[in-house]
């Protein structure tokens, strides 16, 4: 059995090969590091990397003890409390005087520490998320390849050269076109050599002249079979590869943020969050996917990543804008058959009553059928119409989720409940 072992050393002399396994032996100590991190960071410090403290005991490793064995007899002086054969309780637990952390005024030993480097926090974030019931769609306008290999060929470049096959085909030539040439060089060999093994009187007998034609014959084989070529142009193989057109597994994502008056500052804060983790998610584990940002009001609007994140705005509370708007950029530029369409909405749920009404009929007959997923946050506890009329939704339309985040600490969980992994059916 073949062992390969990487011995790639990462920076200041770290192997990746043990980081990777310590990574995984306490993935899920180092999970709950990360999900604190996310719940108490900043949307500009969402990334950076973390320093993860594990527990002393946790990394202990079990040891072996010789104990004293056999049988033992052994006084105790001064027992006046105990008879042979008594079970003797456990003592009450009380404060004790174990081991500490370093600093609080007691002999002890500090935390493990590590940091994770950004990429590694980011996997471990991101690690369980999936964009759900992503489909190969239709061939689309412009055509996706893939080279794969298809065999060898007699022609191509000189890197492409497959050394085993040539002198495969080479040698198969060399037997091909030497066999009979070979057969009948060893008959001849055979004859002089039995005509050589004759006594002096019977040699003479069977004369020079047989024996000169024999050699004669031998000699003209051995010249023709050393005129066979070791390697000949037509023995060479090259790899050849070919281009194979793939269906298209494009995908659109829009994220809709209600930036209107009710949403406060912390509100906006939260959305603003749950959006930029889910950027970053899309960014991390799909390399081609269209974002469409739109932020609404009173009147919704399509804006770029910058304006989207950035930018302060309130007035009026109208959710079917921002739906009407995503319903007219799917007809326009996002056709169904061609692309999975999914959508992120963000509000507080504090709307017109018959807007919201609205809303759930547009969602209902237009977006939800076209939609792989939907996922609905409202960033606020109590349940406001909107809230209710999207409630309505759930049981007639697997593809649509919604969630509530009051808090930072919400939104870790809300945003792996929302894109989990779907499992895989066996």
């Amino acid at each position: 059995m073949l062992h390969i072992v990487d011995r790639r050393l990462a920076g200041k002399n770290k192997s990746i090969g043990n980081r990777e396994r310590f990574l995984r032996r306490y993935s899920e100590q180092i999970r709950e590091a990360v999900r604190k991190a996310v719940a108490g960071r900043s949307i500009r410090s969402i990334d950076q990397s973390e320093d993860v403290s594990i527990p002393k005991r946790d990394i202990q490793e079990p040891v072996f003890a010789h104990g004293p064995g056999g049988a033992r007899d052994i006084v105790h002086p001064g027992n006046v409390d105990y008879q042979r054969g008594d079970r003797i309780a456990k003592p009450h637990g009380g404060p004790g005087q174990g081991r500490g952390k370093a600093g609080d005024g007691l002999e002890g030993e500090d935390d493990f520490v590590f940091t994770l480097s950004r990429e590694e926090f980011l996997q471990v974030f991101f690690d369980d998320m999936a964009l759900p019931r992503m489909l190969r769609m239709q061939l689309g306008e412009t055509p996706e390849y893939e080279s794969r290999r298809a065999g060898f060929s007699r022609d191509g470049t000189p890197n492409n050269l497959h050394i085993l096959r040539s002198m495969r085909g080479a040698l198969g030539r060399r037997l091909a076109m030497g066999a009979g040439t070979q057969s009948a060089l060893r008959e001849r060999l055979h004859q002089l050599q039995s005509l050589l093994a004759l006594p002096p009187p019977q040699a003479l007998e069977a004369g020079a002249f047989e024996r000169q034609q024999l050699q004669r014959e031998a000699e003209e084989l051995q010249r023709r079979l050393r005129c066979i070529p070791f390697l000949d142009p037509l023995d060479l193989r090259f790899r050849t590869r070919v281009q194979v057109q793939l269906p298209n597994s494009q995908a659109v994502m829009f994220c809709l943020m209600d930036v209107s008056g009710s949403m406060d500052e912390g509100r906006k804060s939260l959305a603003k969050q749950f959006f930029v983790l889910l950027y970053m998610f899309l960014h991390r584990h799909y390399e081609k996917i269209d974002i469409v940002f739109i932020r609404h009001h009173s009147q919704a609007q399509e804006v770029d990543e910058s304006t989207f994140f950035y930018t302060t705005e309130s007035g009026g509370t109208v959710v079917s804008s921002a739906l009407e708007l995503m319903r007219k950029i799917i007809s326009e530029r996002y056709p169904p058959s061609s692309w999975n369409i999914y959508g992120a909405q963000a509000s507080d749920g504090d709307n017109f009553h018959n807007d919201s009404k609205r809303c759930h009929a547009l969602m209902a007959s237009s977006l939800l059928p076209q939609c792989r997923y939907f996922a609905y946050i409202q960033v606020a506890e109590e349940e406001q119409n909107l809230w209710s009329e999207y409630a309505q939704l759930t049981a007639r339309h697997p593809n649509f989720a919604m969630r509530k985040v009051t808090l930072p600490a919400d939104i870790y969980p809300a945003l792996h409940e929302l894109f989990k992994k779907e499992a895989v059916a066996a």
